[in-house]
């Protein structure tokens, strides 16, 4: 029986570790595709930062990346960029292989 419970908790360990990895490596992804698109739109370092808190901030509005995907492409387009979805999307996948190697490189 305490195999079992020694597994059992090993399991909910594991479990906790990978949302926690999972949790900070999209929040990472966002922070790096903030600042991609602030450089496209030419904004100050200040701008910058603030901006980057911003997508991550907007990741929180529903489950999944469209919230992130349609905040950037509003605030692309709006600011005079010329983008598509396949480009914001394209941008989002590799920003997330970026921030899931930076997060892998510290463990």
């Amino acid at each position: 029986m305490t195999d079992f419970k020694d597994r059992e908790r090993g399991e909910e360990a594991k479990f906790v570790h990978d949302s926690d990895m999972q949790f900070r490596i999209q929040a990472r992804r966002n922070r790096l595709l903030g600042q991609w698109a602030a450089e496209k739109m030419s904004l100050s370092p200040a701008e910058t930062e603030a901006y980057a808190k911003a997508v991550v901030q907007a990741d929180f509005e529903e489950a999944g990346d469209e919230d992130v995907v349609r905040k950037l492409l509003g605030d692309l387009t709006s600011a005079g960029v010329e983008t598509s979805d396949a480009e914001v999307r394209a941008a989002l996948e590799a920003k997330h292989v970026e921030a899931r190697r930076a997060l892998m490189g510290e463990s």
